[in-house]
C-alpha cells in the first residue's frame, strides 16, 4: 500500500477510469442461446458515475470487452469516453489523458485482473474491488471493501467526491 495513506491522494483526483468486467460487473456473464452475453451492473454504481459526471469530473471506461449494451448503459449515465475492445489499455489511457490534458497523478483507475496491471502501475491512485486477483491487490493503493459489480465503483467515487465537497448524497445536513 506504500507509505502514504490512499486518502492523501483523493483531493488530487479529477479523473476516474474504470474497467467493466469484474469492476462495474461481478465478472459473470450469462450466455444466451444466440451467443449474446448478458452482464449485470449495480444501480448504486450507476448513480455514483452520473454524479461524478454531473460534478465535472472526467469519467472514462477502458475495457477489453465490446458489448454494445454496456456502451448504451454507460452513455445513458452521461459518460462520453467509452473505449470498448481496448486491447492495449496503455495506448488508450495515454490517448485519453492527452486529449483531456490530464496528468497521470490525477487519475483513479479501478481494475480487477491482469489486463489492468500495466495501466494501474502508471496512475496516481490504482484501486480494485475486494475480489480482484492477488496481483492487482498487490499494486492497489486502495482495495474497496465491496466486490466488483456490488458497489466498489460507488465506494471510490463517493470518497473522492466527499473530499471535493461534491457528493450530493449528504442529505442529513439538509433535513435534520
Amino acid at each position: 500500500m506504500g507509505d502514504k495513506s490512499y486518502k492523501e491522494y483523493l483531493e488530487h483526483i479529477n479523473t476516474f477510469i474504470f474497467d467493466v468486467d469484474g469492476v462495474l460487473t461481478d465478472g459473470s456473464v450469462t450466455i444466451m442461446t444466440n451467443g449474446d452475453m448478458l452482464r449485470t451492473m449495480n444501480i448504486k454504481d450507476g448513480y455514483a458515475l452520473k454524479t461524478a459526471v454531473d460534478a465535472g469530473f472526467n469519467v472514462c471506461i477502458i475495457s477489453g470487452g465490446s458489448n454494445e449494451g454496456v456502451r448504451k448503459r454507460l452513455a445513458g449515465l452521461g459518460i462520453k469516453d467509452i473505449f470498448l475492445g481496448a486491447h492495449n489499455k496503455i495506448d488508450q489511457l495515454n490517448d485519453y489523458l492527452n486529449s483531456k490534458g490530464v496528468k497521470l497523478e490525477h487519475v483513479l483507475y479501478m481494475g480487477d485482473d491482469i489486463p489492468d496491471y500495466p495501466v494501474m502501475k502508471l496512475v496516481g491512485l490504482p484501486c480494485c474491488p475486494q475480489d480482484a486477483v492477488q496481483e492487482i491487490k498487490g499494486i492497489s493503493k486502495y482495495i474497496s471493501h465491496k466486490n466488483g459489480g456490488k458497489g466498489a465503483v460507488r465506494d471510490v467515487i463517493e470518497q473522492v467526491l466527499k473530499v471535493h465537497d461534491k457528493w450530493n448524497g449528504n442529505f442529513s445536513a439538509r433535513y435534520d
